[in-house]
């Protein structure tokens, strides 16, 4: 037994335009968004990541960010020096030093897995984006292009009320600290050597003084 369908409802010519051209009419009521770039550059948030930079003095060749990066587009090439005894008798040191450090942008996926696990605060995001290229071996940047997005990094944003000091500020301002009372110290120390000196030394100038006044008068009653 078979069941009988509905018939379906005729469709009216030139609904399908009239429906488009109601979207038309109703998009051009309403307020242009077009953004006029490159004339007018984007407002981006505080933590785009549009390139990462490299600030070499804090670099110590650990390899962690090239281990960790998940696409292994990062290069690293180092060698090792000797450093002689700070002082004598000491025993000499080996240091790592950075040879080349490159990262292909063209295989990056800006993960930024290197940037958060670099225990020196060696890489940094940029929010800078516009450095396409049309060959593609010019999207690996060097030592030296990553040390001058550098300064396109951002100041980092300022810490909460009643937030706890960063333990490497703490450090460096108590280093800074032992330093200053260590100078004060020594030019105190200084200050009262010089007065020592004079406090002996005055004894000694009278009898000089009185001695060669002594003289100019006896050459005068001469």
């Amino acid at each position: 037994m078979t069941e009988s369908l509905s018939p379906s409802r005729p469709r009216i010519p030139g609904s399908g335009l009239a429906k488009g051209l109601a979207v038309t009419l109703r998009t051009m009521t309403r307020k242009h968004v077009t953004a006029q770039y490159p004339d007018v550059q984007p407002e981006l948030p505080p933590r785009s990541r549009g390139v990462i930079a490299l600030f070499e003095e804090n670099c110590t060749v650990c390899m962690l960010c090239a281990r960790e990066c998940p696409d292994w587009c990062i290069y690293i090439d180092s060698h090792k020096e000797t450093v002689p005894p700070a002082t004598p008798g000491g025993r000499e040191r080996s240091r790592n030093v950075l040879d080349r450090f490159a990262i292909d942008f063209s295989l990056c996926m800006y993960c930024g897995i290197c940037v958060e696990v670099c225990p020196f605060d060696a890489l940094f995001w940029s929010p800078e984006f516009e450095y396409a290229e049309t060959d593609i071996l010019e999207l690996t940047h060097e030592r030296d292009k990553l040390r001058a997005w550098m300064w396109t990094v951002p100041e980092p944003p300022a810490l909460d009320t009643g937030a706890e000091e960063p333990k490497e500020l703490s450090a460096a301002r108590k280093t800074a600290e032992k330093i200053e009372a260590q100078r004060a110290k020594e030019a105190q120390e200084a200050q009262q050597t010089i007065e020592a000196q004079e406090t002996a030394e005055a004894p000694q100038a009278r009898e000089e003084q009185k001695q060669h006044k002594d003289q100019k008068e006896g050459e005068g009653k001469e």
